[in-house]
Parts: structure tokens; C-alpha cells; sequence
């Protein structure tokens, strides 16, 4: 009673009877999803926040391109080179071309193309990618480097609207390209268990940045990354490359309270000594430790009352939906300022 496809096909309208579910929540509930398509309900699966693929209604489904009608995209141009046979490269569709064959159909709609440019060919990857497996982030920061150069732009919005990337990945992606290329290496060894992974870099940008730290006497971008590189490596004083996110916290909040040439000095001996924790960096006249740990406890109490709201039994409480509303948008919102990626 229904049919599973790709969002190569053409759109779906706008329909309020819809859900959206991830790939691991929609392969677990698969039959709750087929039972849904047959009483006229659509679901989206999502990837990281992004559409790729929909469970819909039979009946929805009929207005569709099968497989055999979405075309194959070819060259123009023959590459035979002389040969008796005749070679068009495929630039996208080589496994619908490959399913094609293997279930004998006579005929392939395909489209001629002239061969792109640069920009052309690289904003078709990342068109084509979009709707994949998402590619490992440091190759896709280079990528997006060459994106850069020949389009001379730089801003992140606009380069989100020629990839189809997200902002955040965007964002993300030029974090990665501000740091040397001999740090660009240890995120594209080909050796996986060598390979560091790029949260790393994210994550330490905010510090190496940081318009206290660079201005510390003895601080040295190159030197403090490979210093804190070998510190996480060992898990000493770093567990975690979220850890940077509660250095960062120190930094500000020693900033906030004036006390500049404390962080100064505990930051330095944090990065010489391995035998110091992050706690380290605590000033007791600025930590906020304990206001934390009054809002989480806080939080806990909202999300317990939240989750225990009757849906149907106040469903006409326009009031108490629209503050709902207001506290979602402005928990989004400090996601944001704190760098945090909003998922689902």
C-alpha cells in the first residue's frame, strides 16, 4: 500500500498530515510507518536535521516519476577517441544505469549536458551529496575552498545557498580551513586510527581566537594546538573535546571579572603541566559553577513537566502553546549563540 522514494523525485506539497522521523527511529518503526501510509499519513526521514526520503500514501504516490522515467545525466561530448564503441561519461546516475541493466530495461530516458565548469561541477557535488551519505568534513571544507576562490565569496549565507549546505556546516567548514595546512593533513590521513577528527579543530578555534588568549605573551597558535593535540591524545587534562567549551567558559568568566592576568597565568600552566585538570583554570571569584547547576536542575523540573502534558486534555490552552512556542525559540536561539547544532 505504499511506496518508499527519494527526494530526486518531484516534491511533495505541503500536507499537515505528516511526521518527521530519523533514519534509526524510522528503521526501528517501520511497520508503525507502513500502518500510517495506509490511513493517509506521510512520513519524513530525516538525516541530521535534512529531508532524505519520505514513506507516503499509495495515492500520493501516483502522481510520481518512476525510476524509469527519472533520465540518467550524460555529456555531450563522446569520448570514444576513435574507437568502434561509443563512450559518453554518466555524470549522475551511474547506479540507476547499473540497476538498468541488471534488470534487462530496453530503454534509459537520459539527459545531454554540456561539460560544466569548475563552479558548475562542484556545486552539482555538493547538490548531489546533499541528499547522501554526508562526506567527512574536512574534504568538504576543501572543496568548499575551491568554491571560494573562484567565486570570490565569502559570505556563509550565500555559500549555503550555492551548496545547499547547512549555515553550521558552512561555518564549520571555514573553522577548518583557517588553520594550517599541516593541521589539514592529520584530518585526511588515510589511516582512520590516525586520523583526527575534526571536532577537534572546531572546538579549539573558539580558544586559538580568543581576543584574550592571543594576546597572552606567551601564547603561540601553532604551538598551543599541537600542545593540546598531545594532551588530548594522552587524556591529560582533556577527555573530551568538549572540554574546550569549559576552558573557553574560564576564559570568560575570568574576563567578565576582571582577572585577566590570573587566566593568564593558569592557562599557561595548564598548557606546560600534564598534571593539571581543567579545574585548573577555576577563579573562585568568577566561577559560575554553582548557577549551573541551579538552571540544570531547573531545566529537569521544565523538560519532566513538558513531557507530562496532555495534549488532547489542552489542546484548547491557546495561551500555554504559545508560551511553549516562546521557550522553544529562545532555547534555539541560545543554542546558537553557544555554537550548539540544533539536531531534529
Amino acid at each position: 500500500d505504499s511506496i518508499l522514494y527519494s527526494p530526486y523525485s518531484k516534491p511533495m506539497k505541503p500536507s499537515s498530515r505528516r511526521v518527521s522521523k530519523g533514519v534509526e527511529e524510522a528503521r526501528q518503526n517501520l511497520p508503525a510507518i507502513l500502518s500510517a501510509a495506509a490511513a493517509g499519513r506521510t512520513t519524513i526521514i530525516t538525516r541530521h536535521g535534512r529531508p532524505v526520503a519520505a514513506v507516503v500514501p499509495a495515492a500520493d504516490a501516483l502522481g510520481r516519476k518512476p525510476f524509469r522515467e527519472i533520465p540518467v545525466v550524460l555529456l555531450s561530448q563522446d569520448f570514444s577517441g576513435g574507437h568502434d564503441r561509443h563512450l559518453v561519461p554518466i555524470l549522475d546516475g551511474q547506479r540507476r544505469w547499473i540497476c538498468a541493466q541488471n534488470i534487462n530495461l530496453e530503454n534509459v530516458p537520459v539527459n545531454q549536458v554540456a561539460e560544466p565548469n569548475l563552479v558548475q561541477n562542484i556545486v552539482t557535488m555538493f547538490q548531489i551529496h546533499q541528499n547522501r551519505e554526508d562526506w567527512e568534513l574536512m574534504p568538504t571544507a576543501l572543496t568548499l575552498e575551491v568554491l571560494i576562490k573562484e567565486l570570490q565569496e565569502k559570505d556563509e549565507k550565500k555559500l549555503a545557498l550555492h551548496t545547499g549546505l547547512a549555515l553550521a556546516t558552512v561555518a564549520r567548514c571555514k573553522k577548518l580551513l583557517s588553520f594550517p595546512k599541516k593541521f589539514q593533513d592529520l584530518m585526511l590521513d588515510p589511516d582512520p586510527d590516525k586520523r583526527v577528527k575534526a571536532d577537534f579543530f572546531i572546538e579549539i578555534h573558539t580558544i586559538v581566537n580568543d581576543r584574550l588568549v592571543v594576546k597572552m605573551d606567551w601564547f603561540s597558535k601553532d604551538e598551543f594546538t599541537w600542545r593540546m593535540l598531545e594532551k588530548y591524545d594522552a587524556r591529560l587534562g582533556l577527555k573530551s573535546v568538549t572540554d574546550f567549551r569549559l576552558m573557553k567558559q574560564h576564559i570568560n568568566n575570568a574576563r567578565k571579572a576582571n582577572e585577566e592576568s590570573v587566566i593568564t597565568e593558569k592557562l599557561q600552566e595548564f598548557t606546560n603541566d600534564d598534571k593539571l585538570s581543567l579545574d585548573h583554570l577555576i577563579i573562585e571569584s568568577a566561577d559560575v559553577s554553582d548557577n549551573a547547576r541551579k538552571l540544570v536542575k531547573a531545566f529537569n523540573k521544565l523538560e519532566i513537566s513538558i513531557q507530562e502534558i496532555d495534549v488532547e486534555a489542552l489542546y484548547g490552552e491557546e495561551e500555554m502553546w504559545i508560551v511553549l512556542e516562546r521557550i522553544m525559540k529562545l532555547i534555539r536561539h541560545k543554542l546558537e549563540q553557544a555554537g550548539r547544532r540544533v539536531k531534529g
